[in-house]
C-alpha cells in the first residue's frame, strides 16, 4: 500500500473557511417603521435575504430603502403580507404565482 502524506488539520481548516463564505442568511423581521432603513440596506449589503411581515402601508414603510436596494441589483417582491428583499445576485422566482 502506498504512503499518503495527508494533513487532516489543513483540510479541516480549508473546509471551515469555505463553509463560511457560501452561507446565505435569511432574516425574518417586521416592517412597521421601527427599524431604520439603513439597517435593512446594510443587511442586504451583507448578502442577507429579508422576509419582512408588513404592518402598515407598504409604500410608505419601504420608501427609505427600496430604491437603493433595487438600484444596487437587489430584488423586492410583495407576496401576501410579506415583503421579500434580496441582495444583488439572488432573484425571486415568481413564475408560479
Amino acid at each position: 500500500m502506498a504512503d499518503f502524506n495527508l494533513d487532516l488539520r489543513s483540510v479541516e481548516e480549508h473546509i471551515d473557511e469555505e463553509d463560511g463564505e457560501n452561507d446565505t442568511r435569511i432574516t425574518l423581521g417586521v416592517l412597521d417603521g421601527s427599524t431604520p432603513p439603513e439597517e435593512w440596506i446594510a443587511a442586504t449589503e451583507r448578502g442577507e435575504v429579508l422576509v419582512l411581515a408588513v404592518e402598515g402601508e407598504l409604500n410608505e414603510l419601504a420608501s427609505g430603502f427600496a430604491r437603493e436596494i433595487s438600484e444596487s441589483g437587489g430584488d423586492l417582491v410583495h407576496f401576501r403580507e410579506f415583503l421579500l428583499v434580496t441582495p444583488d445576485g439572488v432573484s425571486v422566482d415568481t413564475d408560479r404565482l
